[in-house]
C-alpha cells in the first residue's frame, strides 16, 4: 500500500515454492530406447521393442565417447510394424518426457500439368493415379533415418509455475521430492526436408541411426525455441510448411557455406536491406516533388504497373511464400501511385463502366507534351516495340511447344513472367534513348538510382549463394 509515511507491502497466500536442483539419478546409469506404434508403451520386458540398450553413462560427461565429445551412436534397421514412438529410459525406470514420433506426416502435392497442344504430360503415371484417387494434396508419412537425443546438462534452479515457456513442456519435476528429473530433448533439428523420404507398400524395414549426446543449456534452448511453433495457428498449414522450408535454406547455408562467405552474406544482407530502403523512399520523395516531366519516360512508368502486375498474378497462381506476395502487391501499390504523378487522372461520372463505376481518364501533363520528351518516348517505344514484340511472340510459341502448364491461364501468366524475366532489361532503353536525344541526364532520380546500383552487386552475389531458379540468375543481368 502507498502511504503518506511510506511504502508498505502486503502479501497473503500459499507459501512461495523453493528453486529446486536436478533430481540426480543413480551414476552412472543405464540407456534403454524401446521403439513403438503405441503411444503408451509399458512392455519393457518385450526384447523385439528393444531398439538400443547402452551401459555405463554418466550424467554431465562431455569426454567420453568416440570421438570424446560425450557421444554415442547406434545404427540399426525398424519394421514398418514398429513404426511410431520412440520412449527412452534412464537406470531402467521411465523418464516423464513426450515421446517424440519419430515418423513425419508431410502433404505432397500434385499440380496436374500437360502440353495444352498435346494434352501429354511427363508426369509419373503411378502420380497421375494417386491424384486421381486422392486429390491434388495427399498427406503421406516420412521417415528421416537420424534422430539424437540430448541429456541437457542443466543445473538451473528452476521452480515449479515458473520454468518459461517453451522449456515448460520439457521440465518435468518429482511429485515427493520436488526436484526435477534429468531433461531428456528429441533433437531433430538438423533434419533436413529434403532427406525425409515417403514410407510406401515396397518398405519391410527403415534404417535408423540414433545419437545419444550431452547439450548444454544455451544450446537446447536454441532448438526449443526454434523447433516450437504457435498453438494460435492463425495462418494455417500451408505457411508452416513454406516456413520449414525456408529454416531449411538457413541451415543448409550454416552447414556448406564457407564461414568467411557465411559472415559476408550475413553483412551485405543487411546492407541490401538498407539501400532497399533508402532506394524506396528516394523513389517516393524524387516523384512526390517533381513538377516537370521533361527528360522522364512516362510509358515506361506504365510499362512498370504491366509488369508489376504480371509477377503479381504469377506468384499468387504458383503458391509463393505470403511474404514474398505482400512485397510485390505494396511494389504494385507504388506503381500504380506513379501514374497520378506522370498524368492527370479523373473519375468521368458521366460514362460510367458498366453503369455503375465512374471511369477513370488519362490525360498528358503539360509538361510531358510541351517538352520534346513525349516525340522521344513515342519514338523509343516504336523501335522497342520491333525488338519486343518477334521476342514476345517466339517465346510464347516455345512455352506452348515446348512446356506444360495447368492451363490456359497458366500458360499466359508463365510465359509473360519468364519472358519479362528473361528480356525484361530492353524496357530500360527508352529512358537511355530519352537521355541520347537531350543530350542529359540531370533529370533522373539520382539517389535511387544509385542505391539500386549497388544493390545490383550485392543482387549478383547472392545469386551464387542462395539456391534459387535459373530465370532469377538470369534476370540479375538486368
Amino acid at each position: 500500500f502507498w502511504g503518506r509515511r511510506g511504502v508498505w507491502a502486503a502479501f497473503w497466500g500459499p507459501a512461495v515454492t523453493p528453486p529446486r536442483r536436478p533430481l540426480m539419478l543413480p551414476s552412472p546409469q543405464d540407456l534403454y530406447v524401446y521403439i513403438s506404434e503405441h503411444e503408451h508403451f509399458t512392455d519393457f520386458n518385450v526384447s523385439s521393442a528393444l531398439f538400443w540398450q547402452k551401459r555405463d553413462l554418466v550424467y554431465g560427461d562431455w569426454t567420453s565417447g568416440e570421438n570424446a565429445d560425450g557421444c554415442y551412436e547406434h545404427y540399426g534397421e525398424v519394421d514398418i510394424s514398429q513404426v511410431g514412438s520412440a520412449g527412452a529410459g534412464a537406470g531402467g525406470a521411465q523418464l516423464p518426457s513426450s515421446l517424440p514420433v519419430i515418423n513425419k506426416y508431410k502433404r505432397r502435392r500434385f499440380q496436374k500439368t500437360k502440353n495444352l497442344l498435346t494434352g501429354e504430360t511427363e508426369a509419373d503415371p503411378e502420380m497421375i493415379k494417386r491424384a486421381e484417387d486422392y486429390g491434388p494434396v495427399e498427406v503421406i508419412s516420412h521417415w528421416h533415418p537420424n534422430l539424437t537425443i540430448n541429456m541437457v546438462d542443466d543445473h538451473t534452479p528452476w521452480v515449479k509455475g515458473s520454468v518459461p515457456p517453451p522449456l515448460d513442456q520439457y521440465v518435468k519435476f518429482d511429485a515427493i521430492s520436488g526436484d526435477y528429473y534429468p531433461i531428456l530433448y528429441f533433437n531433430d533439428y538438423w533434419n533436413l526436408q529434403k532427406d525425409y523420404f515417403p514410407i510406401n507398400e515396397t518398405l519391410q524395414r527403415l534404417p535408423f541411426r540414433l545419437s545419444f549426446c550431452p547439450l548444454s543449456l544455451w544450446r537446447w534452448q536454441l532448438y526449443a525455441a526454434q523447433s516450437t511453433k504457435s498453438p494460435w495457428n492463425f495462418l494455417g498449414e500451408d505457411l508452416y510448411e513454406q516456413s520449414d522450408e525456408e529454416q531449411d535454406s538457413v541451415k543448409v547455408a550454416l552447414l556448406e557455406t564457407n564461414p568467411y562467405l557465411l559472415a559476408l552474406t550475413i553483412v551485405v544482407s543487411i546492407v541490401h536491406s538498407v539501400f532497399e530502403f533508402l532506394a524506396f523512399k528516394n523513389d517516393i520523395q524524387f516523384w512526390n516533388s517533381r513538377q516537370s516531366l521533361e527528360g522522364l519516360s512516362v510509358r515506361s512508368v506504365f510499362f512498370g504497373v504491366f509488369q508489376s502486375l504480371v509477377v503479381l498474378l504469377y506468384i499468387l497462381d504458383n503458391e509463393t511464400n505470403f511474404v514474398v506476395q505482400v512485397s510485390v502487391f505494396i511494389g504494385l501499390l507504388i506503381d500504380l501511385w506513379k501514374i497520378t504523378k506522370v498524368m492527370d487522372v479523373r473519375l468521368d461520372r458521366e460514362h460510367k463502366v458498366a453503369g455503375l463505376l465512374p471511369r477513370p481518364t488519362f490525360t498528358d501533363k503539360s509538361t510531358y507534351i510541351e517538352s520534346s520528351t513525349k516525340v522521344y518516348d513515342d519514338m523509343a517505344f516504336r523501335y522497342l516495340s520491333w525488338i519486343l514484340f518477334p521476342l514476345l511472340g517466339c517465346y510464347a510459341v516455345y512455352s506452348l511447344l515446348y512446356l506444360e502448364h495447368k492451363g490456359w491461364y497458366s500458360w499466359v501468366l508463365s510465359m509473360l513472367y519468364g519472358f519479362l524475366l528473361t528480356f525484361g532489361f530492353i524496357t530500360m532503353t527508352p529512358q537511355l534513348f530519352i537521355n541520347y536525344k537531350l543530350k542529359s541526364v540531370a533529370h533522373l532520380p539520382w539517389r535511387m538510382l544509385t542505391y539500386k546500383a549497388l544493390n545490383t552487386f550485392i543482387d549478383d552475389l547472392f545469386a551464387f549463394v542462395i539456391k534459387m531458379p535459373m530465370m532469377y540468375r538470369i534476370g540479375c543481368l538486368r
